[in-house]
């Protein structure tokens, strides 16, 4: 053994990382998962049963998922025994069952604890079923995607998916306070720079101790301010994959946040998707699909705005043209809303599958041929302009279709003024019949 530890340039005695000390020894340790791990939490009902289920760990990354698999099992008395799917394949999936298998025989239970389990592609994911069925593991699955995209419903359809709560300011402050308590001597830092301490971790519990580590080995003489610590420490970039779940969740908290007519919580949510690196032409189109969906004929401005947004992006590129995007989504957020022209057009294309092929009516039809002339095409047709008031009421539905009301304009913003047109012409054609 010390010949490993020297080939790797350490000494058996070698001091571990500060997170591995002060990771808990036992449930009641874990903090911020007491949703969870409390006696009333699923998972603390687990332990205190001594009878432990199969179960996918989803959460944030510094949540715990690894410290809980390993609690667990110390709990139940399982064997813990763990691979990760980013270095495992199928010969070490066989290996890890083979050993369960025999473990059993022996009257000894295993928790094969899985890290990033979505990683496995679905063939080797359904490899694990039979084990878990027959109960030769209990399967303890960590990950941080959304379980429902990445993982097979067969084996989801096995297992309880408990969800892991990014760690609040109590709970790493917590981890502070049990940092200091190890080293035996206060952050060399001051009160402001601890809060701006805590924001860098993000919610995340092992990071927060790395940069505690950080700090307790630069023997500084007086405490570092909000300022120095920026300085010294660099501020990780926020959790963001912009082909995953949260690219999904972050646009769709814009979307809402701008359909909300709150313009604070959309510059936000604006501010978050461009600090993540997500692509501002994504979110340009995103803003012109709201503006049809969510604002329409209420303020006819934000399609053009939105639309001028994206080319101002074009010309300007980052981060100059970023403003045209927040100047977008503030006037968004602000303008009157109505979907009314997006449920029209959605009524008006059910209609258009319903009736199939139907022609228009006659009167409207041109009649360029002699045959047509003679079939009656535009007999009878009345031109608008020629008309009091510019509307004849003629009917523009096909034969044999009765009109159909889509567009109901709502009573805001530009859209008010359209609805008392449309119910004035409603009237002509009520008038004309």
């Amino acid at each position: 053994m010390s010949d490993l530890f020297q080939a790797a340039g350490l000494t058996p005695h070698a001091p571990a990382p500060l997170a591995d000390r002060l990771r808990p020894q036992s449930l009641d340790e874990v903090v911020g998962q007491q949703h969870l791990l409390g006696p009333e939490g699923p998972i603390g009902r687990m332990a205190a049963a001594h009878r432990l289920a199969s179960m996918i760990l989803w959460g944030p990354p510094g949540t715990g998922k690894t410290t809980i698999a390993r609690l667990l099992a110390k709990a139940g008395g399982y064997e813990f025994q763990q691979i990760s799917a980013v270095f495992s394949g199928v010969a070490d999936l066989k290996k890890a069952f083979e050993q369960a298998r025999m473990r059993r025989a022996a009257g000894q239970s295993t928790l094969l604890f899985v890290d990033e389990i979505h990683r496995f592609n679905r063939a080797q994911q359904d490899g694990f079923l039979p084990f878990v069925e027959e109960g030769i593991v209990t399967l303890v699955g960590a990950t941080t995607e959304n379980p429902s995209f990445e993982l097979n419903g067969a084996l989801l359809s096995r297992c309880q998916v408990f969800v892991l709560r990014r760690l609040g300011e109590d709970s790493l402050d917590q981890l502070l306070q049990r940092a200091e308590a190890a080293e035996n001597r206060p952050l060399p830092i001051d009160a402001e720079a601890r809060g701006a301490l805590v924001a860098m971790a993000d919610g995340d519990g092992r990071y927060l101790l790395t940069l505690a580590e950080t700090l307790f080995s630069i023997g500084t003489d007086s405490p570092l301010n909000a300022t120095q610590l920026g300085q010294f420490l660099q501020k990780r970039r926020p959790a963001y994959d912009k082909d995953r779940e949260e690219h999904y969740n972050l646009i769709s908290a814009l979307h809402k946040s701008v359909r909300g007519s709150d313009p604070d919580a959309a510059l936000y949510w604006l501010a978050r998707m461009l600090e993540g690196g997500e692509d501002p032409l994504f979110i340009a189109r995103r803003l012109v699909r709201m503006a049809s969906e969510d604002i329409g004929a209420a303020d006819p401005l934000s399609l053009l705005l939105t639309t001028a947004a994206k080319d101002a992006y074009d010309f300007l590129g980052s981060p100059e043209g970023e403003l045209a995007l927040a100047q977008a989504v503030v006037h968004m957020a602000s303008a009157p809303k109505s979907n009314a022209v997006y449920n029209a057009y959605k009524a008006a294309r059910r209609a258009a599958k319903e009736t199939g092929s139907l022609m228009p009516p006659s009167h409207i039809l041109n009649a360029p041929t002699k045959l047509m002339k003679s079939l009656g095409y535009g007999d009878g047709y009345a031109y608008d302009h020629d008309v009091e008031g510019g509307v004849s009421g003629q009917n523009y539905f096909p034969d044999g279709m009765e009109r159909r009301r889509f567009y109901d304009p709502k009573s805001v913003g530009a859209e008010a003024k359209v609805r008392e047109r449309l119910e004035a012409w409603s009237q002509v054609r009520k008038d004309g019949k």
